[in-house]
């Protein structure tokens, strides 16, 4: 059984940042004496001038990840309604293919190795889950080498498949590089509806998971 979460316009950053994750500073790349403090969790809003008080608007860090993991809580503990004849479950492994909304704030591009580490930990730990496999994808318009938001998400995600950064993820989180898989456009436009796209991204992601699931990987 899948449980999709496909909704758009939302940042790891933001939207989706895992419980426990600290706010930080960064120094406005276009003016030098202006410092931006970015929301941790449960924060609001997305950012806000160093040293100022934080106006809260009506959404906060983590809302998303938060409202994410309520309904897929919701499902399991009715798994019998949505899988009839089920009694009990195992999270094998997750899919992560998202990115776009972060690679347009360098400040988010930036962090998101580290947000992306605390996510996949955060998932495994709430979902009980500790050997759950997680595969990733990069944005299907960025190549590699690419020093722009889209390039530092790539190498972050080429970064946590890196067992010699990350041991502890060492055959249990993959990454699959979508740019010769992608027939064109951006995430920005959808891949341009081009459904080859997104069948070629899945397959992609599909037999990474298998592989980790073999232990081939």
């Amino acid at each position: 059984m899948l449980l999709k979460s496909c909704i758009g316009n939302r940042a790891l950053g933001w939207d989706l940042l895992p419980p426990g994750s600290p706010s930080f500073d960064y120094q406005d790349p276009r003016n030098a004496s202006l410092v931006w403090t970015y929301a941790g969790y449960h924060q609001s809003p997305a950012r806000w001038e160093k040293g100022t008080t934080p106006k809260p608007i009506k959404w906060e860090a983590g809302i998303q990840y938060d409202g994410d993991v309520f309904r897929e809580d919701a499902v399991l503990k009715d798994l019998g309604t949505y899988f009839p004849g089920a009694t009990e479950y195992e999270v094998a492994g997750f899919f992560w293919w998202q990115g776009d909304r972060d690679s347009r704030d360098m400040a988010l591009a930036e962090h998101y190795e580290t947000n992306l580490v605390r996510f996949i930990k955060s998932l495994r730990t709430h979902f009980k889950s500790p050997n759950a496999k997680f595969v990733t994808a990069s944005l299907g318009q960025t190549k590699m080498g690419s020093t722009d938001g889209g390039g530092l998400i790539l190498d972050a995600m080429l970064a946590v498949a890196n067992a010699t950064k990350y041991p502890e993820f060492k055959g249990n989180v993959a990454a699959v590089y979508s740019h010769p898989l992608s027939m064109g456009s951006s995430s920005g436009s959808h891949y341009g509806g081009n459904a080859e796209t997104y069948m070629n991204i899945g397959q992609a992601m599909g037999s990474a998971m298998v592989k980790l699931l073999k232990g081939d990987e």
